[in-house]
């Protein structure tokens, strides 16, 4: 299989980045080959352009976007949940994406 990127928007970009972290940090441990990014919701139209991500993940913050990416994007998409993203649980985002690509 490869590599698969995952993306993660929230308003400013900034606390999805520790998410990344963690959520690389899970992939590397499982031996699973995915590129992870965070960017912001102004700069996300760009990012999918450029960056290709094979599964969009969107922060708690703005889950109010959901509609709009799924209408604009041909890519699973799915908010974030709050908890794991509040405890910034890696491993379970991660799982949920991967879950994501696989249906």
């Amino acid at each position: 299989m490869s590599e698969k990127t995952i993306m993660l928007v929230c308003s400013a970009g900034m606390s999805t980045s520790l998410l990344v972290n963690k959520m690389q940090a899970a992939a590397s441990d499982q031996g699973v080959d995915v590129h992870i990014f965070a960017t912001s919701a102004a700069d996300a139209d760009n990012k999918i352009e450029n960056e290709h991500p094979d599964v969009l993940m969107l922060g708690p913050q703005v889950s109010y976007m959901l509609d709009d990416f799924k209408k604009r994007v041909e890519i699973p998409v799915e908010v974030i949940n709050m908890q794991d993203y509040g405890m910034m649980n890696g491993s379970k985002v991660l799982a949920e994406a991967l879950k994501m690509m696989e249906a």
